[in-house]
């Protein structure tokens, strides 16, 4: 089996400003207080996925999980270390993401699908599949500034779940949108998941991991502190000590 991606020894670290204006930072100044700070976001993460597998992500809010998949996407640049991939990247990293605000839902389809490697004859041979899945009618033929969050996921991860890819990248992307389209996107990525792409998927329910992924990550605070079984995933993390916030994901889970 062919590795599909590849993290070694990854670290990726930013800057944190306190004060933005002149008066804020001279009053810090004069307080003696900082008026930025570094920290590391992802430190020193290293992992293999082989084609074909299911992995999820998991960690508690500021873990790095978002960080991490941007690095592996290519959106951010490593501090150190390096990330290796094989094949064609697709997914949905942040709902809307590649959108052009002013742009009508049919110009960002093409916009998007562009964005993600698919050439104008891929985009119309699929146009129809993408406009069905994603179920806004007639919304399409309005700018995506007047969209709600949820129309913006069902069309972001529609255009996604089409790309031809070897590696699919989903970051939170059953955070937003009613039940019965949560139900549809799990569908479709087990369907793709099936076909043998390899599947890289953030999510802070543990049911929908358990029914999507064969192995779980977990990061705390930017280290990855656990790599192996789901369950014993889930458990590292104590997600399962919270069983009346899991009441609505185990029935979305049981479905797929």
């Amino acid at each position: 089996m062919s590795v599909s991606i590849e993290v070694d020894h990854v670290s990726k670290q930013f800057t944190m400003a306190y004060s933005r204006t002149l008066k804020s930072m001279a009053v810090a100044r004069a307080r003696g207080l900082p008026l930025r700070e570094q920290f590391l976001a992802v430190k020193d993460v290293s992992f293999t996925v082989e084609q074909g597998e299911s992995i999820g992500l998991m960690g508690l809010n500021g873990s790095g999980k978002s960080t991490l998949l941007k690095v592996i996407n290519g959106v951010m640049r490593p501090d150190a270390g390096r990330v290796l991939t094989r094949g064609r990247i697709a997914g949905l990293i942040a709902t809307g993401a590649g959108f052009h605000p002013q742009l009508t839902g049919r110009e960002n389809l093409y916009l998007n699908g562009a964005i993600l490697g698919m050439g104008e004859k891929e985009i119309n041979s699929k146009f129809d599949a993408i406009v069905d899945f994603a179920d806004i009618g007639k919304f399409m033929d309005t700018p995506v500034s007047h969209y709600s969050s949820g129309m913006y996921a069902r069309l972001g991860f529609s255009i996604a779940i089409h790309v031809d890819a070897d590696v699919f990248l989903a970051d939170e992307v059953l955070a937003v949108g009613d039940r019965p389209f949560k139900r549809k996107c799990m569908e479709k990525m087990q369907e793709v998941r099936q076909q043998g792409t390899t599947i890289f998927y953030v999510s802070h329910a543990a049911a929908s991991v358990r029914a999507m992924c064969d192995r779980v990550l977990v990061l705390e605070k930017g280290e990855l502190t656990f790599d192996g079984d789901v369950d014993e995933g889930i458990r590292h993390l104590h997600y399962d000590d919270a069983p009346d916030e899991e009441n609505v994901d185990e029935e979305l889970g049981a479905d797929v």
